[in-house]
């Protein structure tokens, strides 16, 4: 098992010394592979159940629309520190090291707190040091690959098998056990996250050219600009999904293991789209499959505002999944590693992370809560394409390769 492989490098990781070079996209595969696994087997135990959770716990629609707003708005702010850091230190690893090590340790406040203040600090201290990592772990990743940033999905895509691992093994335990269990379930995933930071290695710091384009400079570009904005509409369309999707769907009648399936189907079409992210990429342009992507996140959720109580129209949704998160993942992460080299790498993953799903999640969370308790499902996912058709107008108006 890719996994077993992984594990046999630990000791050899952690040798306190760096490579000169970052390793080939042959030996790095598993273990970047495994990181991205148990990270995000965490997001599905918190993006499924975590409302659920909230809920057993007696809060109110706007105080869960909060608990999960402050879960995502600490990557406004989180990305950008670590990736200042990591740029300027050279390395990346390290501090994705001290981040997933911080967020074990905030992990233990799931379990010891069920009220509504002790809770939001926790999730407060929790998320942002496990926001800080992510991006400077994909800034890795994408000088593993080096000129083969295409296969970037094959790799991202052990992300969302982990994913479907944590949403269906937990599922099944919250429907024979109760809820109570994912608490202790995200704390042994998150040691899990920490471990894998070991299975990698620093190169020797970079050393960066004074003639490099400023970091500003390239934010004013009208094409870098426009897709950030998009990737915020985008994330913050998501908003209503990640927070009341399972509520939703329970409220319809559906039983936990037909819902934490659904959840499931969205994450593996969601893998389809990654492991043909190669093919796609030299036969369409970056451009058009973001276009594409957007179009069909709109079609989502208007069929997620009129058509839930439909099993069958619910399949058909999750599997749009692969265009609403996947495709328009890939290829946006994918222009964002263009126009952001050398000394601004790091910074430039942490501000598209900060921009979509930092501010973008977190606002998009809050609107969730306010909008659920004012109108229910057709008016949060009518705001939600609203959104994604301002993002269509900017994606169409301003995106460029």
């Amino acid at each position: 098992m890719w996994w077993h492989r992984s594990l046999t490098w630990l000791m050899q990781a952690n040798n306190g010394e760096h490579s000169s070079e970052h390793p080939s996209y042959q030996t790095a595969y598993y273990r970047l592979s495994s990181h991205y696994f148990f990270y995000f087997a965490v997001l599905g135990g918190l993006l499924p159940y975590l409302g659920l959770y909230f809920q057993s716990l007696s809060f109110t629609p706007v105080e869960i629309g909060q608990l999960m707003g402050v879960l995502l708005a600490t990557k406004v702010v989180a990305p950008n520190l670590w990736g200042w850091l990591a740029d300027r230190s050279g390395v990346s690893i390290k501090w994705v090291r001290l981040a997933t090590a911080l967020t074990l340790v905030g992990g233990v406040g799931l379990i010891a707190f069920d009220t509504y203040w002790p809770l939001l600090l926790t999730i407060l201290f929790f998320s942002f040091f496990w926001h800080a990592s992510l991006p400077q772990f994909e800034s890795y990743t994408f000088g593993c690959l080096g000129d083969e940033k295409h296969r970037y999905g094959q790799i991202r895509l052990w992300g969302s098998v982990g994913f479907i691992a944590a949403v269906l093994a937990i599922g099944w335990q919250v429907e024979h056990f109760g809820i109570w269990v994912l608490p202790w379930n995200l704390l042994a995933m998150l040691g899990a996250v920490w471990l894998t930071a070991y299975l990698v290695s620093d190169r020797s710091p970079r050393v960066h050219l004074d003639k490099d384009v400023g970091f500003v400079a390239i934010l004013k570009q009208s094409p870098v600009w426009h897709l950030l904005v998009v990737a915020f509409l985008v994330q913050l369309s998501h908003g209503v999904y990640y927070a009341f999707f399972t509520i939703q769907l329970s409220d319809l009648g559906y039983e936990k293991t037909v819902i934490a399936w659904l959840w499931a189907l969205g994450v593996i079409s969601e893998i389809g789209v990654f492991f043909f992210m190669a093919w796609l990429f030299k036969s369409y342009s970056v451009r058009n499959l973001i276009l594409i992507s957007v179009v069909l996140t709109l079609i989502r959720w208007l069929m997620n505002a009129y058509l839930a109580a439909s099993l069958e129209w619910m399949i058909l949704a999750q599997i749009l999944h692969a265009a609403s998160f996947g495709l328009f993942h890939a290829a946006a992460i994918h222009l964002i590693d263009h126009y952001f080299r050398g000394r601004h790498h790091g910074k430039g993953q942490a501000i598209f992370a900060a921009s979509s799903h930092g501010l973008g999640g977190a606002l998009g969370m809050l609107m969730a809560g306010y909008a659920w308790s004012w109108g229910q499902a057709e008016l949060a996912y009518g705001l939600c394409a609203f959104a994604v058709a301002i993002a269509l107008f900017f994606a169409w108006r301003g995106v460029r390769e």
